[in-house]
């Protein structure tokens, strides 16, 4: 147990592995996260196979690489995971979650399903888990509509890989804690209990982690 204890504080503190289906609220909650903790947490840049969407920066929200180079990036096992979502290939690299772990922060990795299926059980990261849930597959649809980005057949794929992401993110066992994301401000004050917990267990045992709060005025 020592060993494993000196290995997390040399690490840094444990990553956070947020998942759910697309429009579920991740990205709102994480983004309250980390203005109200805006020196406790790092994002991973994941890399992707996908087309830049309007206002995506490359670096800044993924590193956009050719299938070519992200399968030679794979080879040589620069990965902690991979998936392919929606005919695009997806993944979190460990350089990309040591430069965060290096600086003294709470990687957060926004990843899919597969991802946290291949580092769930990973000693060397021991993430800890949390699947959003969106009220229903009806509001789902209604949030990805109104969205106005897809098409009736990226849409239908969405929602079929949503049903699937659920039935998994629910199951008891896979995941740390099921943030119910009915409302945003309960699923936010559920989210926030949950991760500032187990910062202060962190923090007690002797790994440096800032938990400073910004108050909204």
């Amino acid at each position: 147990a020592f060993s494993h204890l000196t290995k997390m504080v040399k690490q840094g503190p444990r990553p956070l592995v947020i998942c759910g289906p697309s429009g579920s609220g991740k990205s709102t909650l994480l983004k309250k996260l980390f203005k109200e903790f805006p020196d406790t947490f790092g994002f991973s840049v994941s890399h992707t196979t996908r087309k830049p969407r309007p206002g995506e920066e490359n670096g800044i929200h993924y590193h956009f690489v050719s299938v070519e180079e992200m399968q030679a990036a794979i080879e040589k096992g620069e990965f902690i995971e991979t998936a392919v979502f929606s005919g695009n290939m997806y993944g979190t690299s460990k350089k990309a979650v040591e430069n965060v772990q290096h600086n003294g922060k709470v990687c957060v990795l926004d990843i899919e399903i597969e991802g946290v299926k291949q580092i769930r059980n990973s000693e060397r990261l021991n993430p800890l888990l949390v699947f959003v849930n969106p009220p229903s597959i009806e509001e789902l649809e209604r949030r990805l509509r109104g969205r106005q980005t897809e098409t009736e057949e990226s849409l239908q794929k969405r929602l079929n890989t949503a049903r699937i992401e659920i039935e998994y993110g629910t199951a008891p066992g896979n995941f740390d804690v099921v943030v119910q994301n009915n409302t945003l401000t309960q699923a936010y004050d559920d989210l926030r209990d949950f991760i500032v917990r187990e910062l202060e267990t962190q923090q007690n045992q002797g790994i440096n982690v800032s938990l400073n709060r910004v108050f909204d005025e």
